[in-house]
This record gives structure tokens, C-alpha cells and sequence, in this order.
């Protein structure tokens, strides 16, 4: 009988939010709207980085690779979910379904794995300033670029595997925007608790390590910072590291709002605004808080928009 239900699920229908029936076209738009920004953002800061000399510095390229995980992570989600909301419900393919947790979940590791260097940058920077030059150089950027990426893409494969060992017996309709990890063990005949717990583990190279990092840098970056004499040292040195604690904020407030709170006894309408804030808010929030907070990046772009508006 287990045999017969997964071979008969080949498919599965995603309803998204069937209870704005009235307000569809506004969301769509709402949501359209965002969506353009997110890229536009993105893509400005990827620009600004590979065509400016100032701001060719490990911080920057690793900025650069944070928002082009944004931009797969986004552009993965939101136009499927933009023609679920107009259609009020779409067909997904399995093959389809597991693609797109895919790509969703190797961006999101990869930008764990990418905000945590960026907070080992920070780290060198502040604490060791005088052998920042030497030991960050080209050579080990690109390698942590590429160990993130890579990271992100073979903890994803191996959930990935993990998922399609199981078997498929509850009913193919889904109550969400996109396939989601935590909704599609709802669909699996296995016991959730074992589901749960094996994703769990999974997930803690990809979630709680980076995280555990991160807060270890910046407990030294902190120390280093209060050791400083002046007012006025002290200020300059937490400046360079303000945009990225607040981005790691944003970023691991909403993983952790959704991913450790339990889920259990949480409504849809609950879940599915927290996993808009990560698909979303937070692609979008990135860029606005570098551009806002970071002074490099402002002059950099005023700089590009006299040249555009003098030629």
C-alpha cells in the first residue's frame, strides 16, 4: 500500500493564500513591487562592488556574494508564488518541488555560511589590524566564497537525498507559497518525531554552528572594542561591523522565529508570515541596510549617479 502512494504522488498542489480572495491583485502587486526592489537592490550592490576600486575589499566581495544569494534565494520563491496568488493555487510537479527546495535551501546555507565569514572578516579587521592585509588576501577570499557555496550546495544535497528516501502517503495538497522543508515532512508516511529529529541534526552544520561562530567573534570584537581608549575610536571601530550585526539580526531573528520557536499549534496564516520574512523581507532588507549604514557604499553610489546624470 506504501508503494502504491508514493508511486501515485507525482505532483502536488500548492493553494498559497486562499484567504485573500478579495485582495489577490493588490498583493500581487504589493509583493511584485518588493520583488523589483529586492533585485534592483541587489544587483546595484553587485555592480557598485565589481565596478568600483574602493570598494574592491574582502568585506565588499563578500557582500557581493551575499546578495546574489539573496537574489537566487528570491528569485526562487516569489514569480511561482506571484502566479499562485493570481491563479489561487498551483500544481507543482515532485520534481519541481524538491528542485525549488533545492535551490531555496543551498542560498539560504550558503548565506549562513557567507554572513559567518563576513563576521570572521570583521573579526580580523578590529581585533587584528595589523595582520588583517596579510592574512586576508585574494586567495583566501575566494576560498571561503567558494567553501560557502559549496557547503550550503552538499548540506542541501544531503537533505535532499534524505527526503527522497522516504516514502509519499499523505494527500498532495499543500497549504503553502512553496515547498518548504517543514511542510513537506507532513506528506511523508514515516514518524514525524524521527523526521523532525533527522532534519534537525541536519541542519545544525548549516544553522547552529555558523551561528555559535558568529556570537564567538563578536563577544571578541566587542571586548576589543570597549579596550579602546577613545570615544571617538571606539565609534569608527563598531561602524565597520554595525551593517553586518544588523543584518545577521534580521537574518537569524526570522530563521530562528521560524525554524526553532515550535512549530506546533502555530497557525498557517503565523507560518506562512514568517517564512515571507525570510524569503521576502529579508532579500530585501539587506541592501537598505548597507546602503543606509555604510558610508563607502553611499559615496559610492552618488558617485555613480553624478557620473550618469553629468553624461
Amino acid at each position: 500500500m506504501l508503494r502504491e502512494n508514493q508511486t501515485t504522488v507525482t505532483e502536488f498542489l500548492l493553494l498559497g493564500f486562499p484567504a485573500i480572495h478579495n485582495f489577490k491583485i493588490l498583493l500581487f502587486f504589493v509583493f511584485l513591487l518588493l520583488y523589483i526592489c529586492t533585485l534592483a537592490g541587489n544587483i546595484l550592490i553587485i555592480i557598485l562592488v565589481s565596478t568600483n576600486h574602493h570598494l574592491r575589499k574582502p568585506m565588499y566581495f563578500f557582500l557581493s556574494h551575499l546578495s546574489l544569494s539573496d537574489i537566487l534565494l528570491t528569485t526562487d520563491i516569489v514569480p511561482n508564488m506571484l502566479y499562485i496568488i493570481m491563479a489561487e493555487g498551483a500544481v507543482i510537479s515532485l520534481a519541481g518541488c524538491i528542485s525549488q527546495y533545492f535551490l531555496f535551501s543551498t542560498s539560504a546555507g550558503a548565506e549562513c555560511f557567507l554572513l559567518t565569514v563576513m563576521s570572521y572578516d570583521r573579526y580580523l579587521a578590529i581585533c587584528h589590524p595589523l595582520r588583517y592585509s596579510a592574512i586576508m588576501d585574494f586567495k583566501l577570499c575566494f576560498q571561503l566564497v567558494f567553501g560557502s557555496w559549496f557547503l550550503g550546495f552538499m548540506a542541501t544535497l544531503n537533505m535532499v537525498i534524505f527526503v527522497c528516501s522516504f516514502q509519499l502517503c499523505n494527500p498532495n495538497v499543500i497549504d503553502h507559497f512553496f515547498c518548504e522543508m517543514t511542510i513537506l515532512l507532513e506528506h511523508f508516511c514515516s514518524n514525524r518525531l524521527i523526521l523532525d529529529t533527522i532534519v534537525f541534526v541536519l541542519g545544525i552544520p548549516i544553522v547552529v554552528f555558523p551561528f555559535v561562530f558568529i556570537i564567538g567573534t563578536y563577544i571578541c570584537i566587542f571586548l576589543t572594542i570597549l579596550s579602546i581608549s577613545s570615544t571617538t575610536g571606539r565609534q569608527k571601530a563598531f561602524s565597520t561591523c554595525s551593517s553586518h550585526l544588523a543584518v545577521v539580526c534580521t537574518y537569524y531573528g526570522t530563521l530562528f522565529a521560524k525554524y526553532v520557536v515550535p512549530s506546533k499549534g502555530q497557525s498557517l496564516t503565523l507560518m506562512k508570515i514568517t517564512s515571507l520574512m525570510y524569503t521576502v523581507a529579508t532579500p530585501l532588507f539587506n541592501p537598505i541596510i548597507y546602503t543606509l549604514r555604510n558610508k563607502e557604499i553611499r559615496e559610492a553610489l552618488w558617485k555613480c549617479i553624478s557620473i550618469k546624470l553629468q553624461t
